[in-house]
C-alpha cells in the first residue's frame, strides 16, 4: 500500500502508521474484525474493534478513490488532454471533491449552453469578455454576427454562457461557493402547496428554516422523508448575496464596458450552475451525516439488545398473549426444545379462567417450568395479572419479554424450518421464550431493521445500515462465544470465519457424529480449512470438553503457553483454573515470545480467572405499576415504573404498561445539558418516570427521569 495512504488513513483513525500497515495485511489475509482485535493484539497494538472497522472503512475509500483516479486518466487521455502537470496533480490528490474539481473541466458532457455557443463560433468573444480590456464590447460583438447568430445581443448572451461554465469549472469559484455554504448554509423547508390535509404529520416543516450545521440528523432525516413523500419541498442554500458579491470580487478587475457582461456572468454562473451543483454537494453530504448518525443509534441500541440479560438454560414456559384467541402457551426444556404447546382463554370474551389456572399449573407442574415468559403485546398485562395470582406447586419468576419481531421471524422461513407442523402462533410464543433464556441467539433470526429499535431507520441508506446491523450482530456473537454443540446454524453463522455454509456443516456433522468432544474435532466439519478453523476456534466452546481450555475464549494456538504455566508451577491445568492463588504467581514475562507478547498472556491470565465466563450481566424480574394497564389509568404527576424500549437522538422512549411507550425527551433526562441519551439511559434499562404531560386524543405520553427519584 501506498505510504502516502497509509499515513492518511493513521491520521484518520488517530494510530500509528505500522498499526495500519499491520492491520491491513491482516485483513487482507482474511483475518475477520473480531479475530483480529482478540487474537492479534502484538501485530495491531491493541486496535479494539472499532479502530479495526475504521481502518478497514478507510482502506476500501481510499481503493475507490484509487479506482476513480484511474478512470479520470484515462477519460483524460483520450482527449489527449493529459500534461505531466495534470497527472501528477491527479495522482498526488487524495481529497475526492478535489478530485472532482480538477476534473470537471475534462468531464464529458450532454450538449449545454455553453457547447451550443461554442458551435456557434462564440468563445473567442468570452474570452475578450473574461480578458476584460475591450473598451466597446457591443462593437467588437457586431463581427461575431451571422447566419448562427442573428444580434449582438445573442453573441453577447452565448459568450455569457461560456463564461458562466467557465467560472463553475473553475476550481477557486467552488472553493468560493463552498465556504460561504460551510459559514452560512440554510435549511429551507415549506409545503407543496394544496398537501396541507395528506401532510398533515409534517405540519412542523410546513415552513421551517434553520442553519445546516445545526440541523439534527432525525429533523433533516423527517424533512427529507416528507420531501420524498411529496408533502415538502427542502432545500440548502447560504443566506443572503455574500457568494455572488465574493464571485465578483473574484473574477470581476476593471471598470469598463465588459464589467456589465462579467457581472450577468458571475450572477448566472451561481445561480444556474454553481449554487444548484454545491446545493447538491451539501445535501447528499448532510444526508450522509445524518444517515451515520441515526445507523450509529440503531446500531448501539442493537448492541444492547443483542447483549441483554440472559435467564441461561431452565425451563421455560412461554405465553403469547391475546383476548378473542386466547393465549398461546408453549413448555420448552432448557435447551429451548419445544415439549408441549395449546391455547388457554383465561380473558373475555371467552373467559374461561378456571380451566386456564387448572391447565397453567398442571403443565408448570408436568414440565418442572422454573420461569414464566410473557410477550408484551396485546393482553401482556392482563396475562400478567393471571398468572401471578395463581398458586403453583413452586416458586415461579414472571419475566415480560419484548415481542418485537417475533411476528416476522414465526413466519419467516427460518421458523417454518425449525417448526414446520407448527402453525405461526406457536412460533410466536417459542420465540418469547427463547428470548428469555437466550436474547443473542433468538434475535439473530430475525432481520435487525425488525427488532423496533431504530430510528429513521426507512429512511437512510439501506446498503450502509445492514452492513453496520450485520458488523454489530457478528461483533456481538463473538464477544460472547458460542456452544459448538448447541448453538443453532443462524448463530453459528456470525462466528468469526465461518458463514452459512460452515455453520450448515457444523450441524449435520452434530448430527451425523453426536457432540464435539474437543475444540481439535471441529477440524474434521467438511471443508473447515485451516484459516477457518484459526478464525472461528476462539469463539466456540465446548463445556463437556475433556480439556478444560476447549470451554475458554483461550485460542488453541495458545494452549502450549498455559501447558507450560502449569507444567511450571507443578499443577494441572484444570488446577490452575481453580485455583486464584496459582495464577497469581503466574509470571507473564516468563512466557513473551517473538509471537506471544503481553497483550495475549494477559488475555490469558484473565481468562484463566473467569473461564468461559458470560460477559452479559444476569437478568432481574420487573413489574409495572398494579392498576396500571391503558393510558386512562395514567395521571400527570404519576411516577411509574417502566422499561425504556427504544432510544433516538432526541430522548428515550419507555414502556409504563399502558401498550403506549411514553418519551422522555432529552431535556427531561437530567439537570444538565445532555448531547446524547445514551449518556443517560440503556435500552431494557429498568427506570422510574415521572408523567409531565398527557394527550389522551393523540394517546401521547410525557414523562420525565430527571424529576422521578431512581431510587425507589
Amino acid at each position: 500500500m501506498d505510504q502516502t495512504i497509509i499515513r492518511i488513513i493513521a491520521q484518520l483513525v488517530g494510530i500509528q502508521d505500522i498499526q495500519v500497515i499491520n492491520t491491513v495485511q491482516l485483513l487482507n489475509e482474511g483475518a475477520t474484525v473480531p479475530f483480529i482485535s482478540r487474537y492479534r493484539k502484538e501485530r495491531t497494538g491493541s486496535l479494539d474493534e472499532v479502530q479495526i472497522e475504521s481502518v478497514r472503512d478507510a482502506k476500501e475509500k481510499m481503493e475507490e478513490l484509487l479506482k476513480r483516479k484511474e478512470t479520470i486518466l484515462k477519460t483524460i487521455q483520450e482527449q489527449d488532454l493529459l500534461t505531466a502537470e495534470l497527472q501528477k496533480r491527479i495522482e498526488d490528490c487524495f481529497d475526492l471533491i478535489e478530485l472532482e474539481d480538477i476534473y470537471l473541466p475534462y468531464k464529458p458532457k450532454r450538449r449545454t449552453r455553453a457547447s451550443i455557443a461554442r458551435e456557434k463560433g462564440l468563445e473567442p468573444l468570452a474570452k475578450i469578455i473574461m480578458n476584460q480590456n475591450e473598451p466597446d464590447i457591443e462593437h467588437r460583438a457586431h463581427s461575431f454576427v451571422n447566419e448562427l447568430v442573428d444580434s449582438v445581443e445573442e453573441a453577447l448572451a452565448g459568450a455569457r454562457d461560456i463564461i458562466a461554465e467557465w467560472i463553475n469549472e473553475n476550481e477557486k469559484a467552488r472553493a468560493i461557493v463552498r465556504r460561504a455554504f460551510d459559514s452560512g448554509a440554510l435549511i429551507t423547508c415549506k409545503l407543496i402547496k394544496g398537501k396541507e390535509v395528506e401532510g398533515a404529520k409534517y405540519n412542523d416543516y410546513f415552513d421551517w428554516k434553520e442553519p445546516l450545521k445545526k440541523c439534527p440528523s432525525h429533523r433533516l432525516l423527517a424533512m427529507r422523508r416528507g420531501e420524498n413523500e411529496g408533502f415538502l419541498r427542502v432545500s440548502v442554500s447560504p443566506e443572503g448575496d455574500e457568494a455572488v458579491a465574493r464571485l465578483k470580487r473574484f473574477f470581476i478587475h476593471s471598470n469598463n464596458a465588459c464589467t456589465d457582461q462579467m457581472e450577468l456572468a458571475v450572477s448566472d454562473a451561481y445561480k444556474r450552475l454553481l449554487e444548484p451543483s454545491i446545493e447538491t454537494e451539501y445535501a447528499n453530504s448532510s444526508k450522509e451525516k445524518a444517515d451515520d448518525e441515526a445507523i450509529r443509534v440503531f446500531a448501539e441500541n442493537l448492541r444492547q439488545l443483542l447483549l441483554g440479560a440472559p435467564l441461561g438454560q431452565m425451563r421455560v414456559l412461554a405465553i403469547d398473549p391475546g383476548y378473542r384467541s386466547g393465549c398461546k402457551v408453549v413448555c420448552l426444556d432448557a435447551q429451548g426444545n419445544l415439549l408441549h404447546n395449546e391455547t388457554i382463554y383465561p380473558h373475555k370474551p371467552q373467559e374461561e379462567t378456571k380451566q386456564a389456572a387448572r391447565k397453567m399449573s398442571s403443565l408448570v407442574s408436568a414440565y418442572q417450568i422454573e420461569a414464566v415468559a410473557i410477550g408484551n403485546g396485546t393482553a401482556s398485562r392482563e396475562t400478567e395479572q393471571f398468572i401471578k395470582k395463581l398458586h403453583f406447586d413452586r416458586e415461579l419468576k414472571v419475566y415480560v419479554v419484548s415481542e418485537d419481531g417475533a411476528s416476522i421471524y414465526s413466519a419467516s422461513k427460518i421458523a417454518r424450518e425449525e417448526f414446520p407442523q407448527y402453525d405461526v402462533t406457536v412460533r410466536g410464543a417459542v420465540s418469547i421464550g427463547r428470548r428469555l433464556m437466550d436474547p443473542l441467539a433468538e434475535l439473530v433470526k430475525i432481520d435487525p431493521k425488525s427488532i423496533g429499535v431504530g430510528q429513521y431507520q426507512h429512511d437512510v441508506d439501506q446498503k450502509k445500515l445492514k452492513n453496520s446491523l450485520d458488523k454489530v450482530v457478528e461483533s456481538s456473537v463473538n464477544l460472547v462465544g458460542v456452544n459448538v454443540n448447541t448453538a443453532s446454524k443462524h448463530l453459528l453463522t456470525y462466528i468469526s470465519g465461518l458463514g452459512p455454509q460452515l455453520a450448515q456443516n457444523i450441524v449435520d456433522y452434530r448430527k451425523e457424529n453426536g457432540p464435539f468432544s474437543a475444540r481439535s474435532e471441529i477440524q474434521k466439519v467438511p471443508r473447515m480449512g485451516a484459516k477457518a478453523y484459526e478464525q472461528s476456534a476462539g469463539f466456540l466452546r465446548i463445556p463437556e470438553a475433556e480439556n478444560p481450555l476447549d470451554k475458554t475464549a483461550v485460542h488453541p494456538e495458545s494452549y502450549h503457553v498455559v501447558a507450560k504455566m502449569a507444567k511450571d508451577l507443578k499443577c494441572s491445568i484444570q488446577e490452575l483454573i481453580s485455583e486464584k492463588k496459582l495464577q497469581e504467581k503466574i509470571v507473564l514475562t516468563a512466557y513473551i515470545t517473538d509471537k506471544i507478547g503481553l497483550p495475549t498472556l494477559e488475555d490469558i491470565k484473565r481468562e484463566l480467572a473467569k473461564p468461559g465466563r458470560d460477559p452479559r450481566k444476569g437478568i432481574k424480574v420487573f413489574e409495572f405499576a398494579p392498576n396500571i394497564f391503558k393510558v386512562e389509568d395514567i395521571e400527570v404527576g404519576m411516577v411509574l415504573p417502566g422499561i425504556v424500549t427504544n432510544i433516538t437522538k432526541f430522548g428515550a422512549f419507555v414502556d409504563v404498561g399502558v401498550k403506549q411507550d411514553g418519551l422522555v425527551h432529552v431535556s427531561q433526562m437530567a439537570d444538565r445539558f445532555i448531547s446524547d441519551p445514551a449518556e443517560i439511559v440503556k435500552l431494557h434499562q429498568h427506570v422510574h418516570v415521572k408523567v409531565i404531560e398527557l394527550d389522551l386524543q393523540r394517546k401521547r405520553i410525557q414523562l420525565s427521569l430527571k424529576q422521578a427519584p431512581q431510587n425507589q
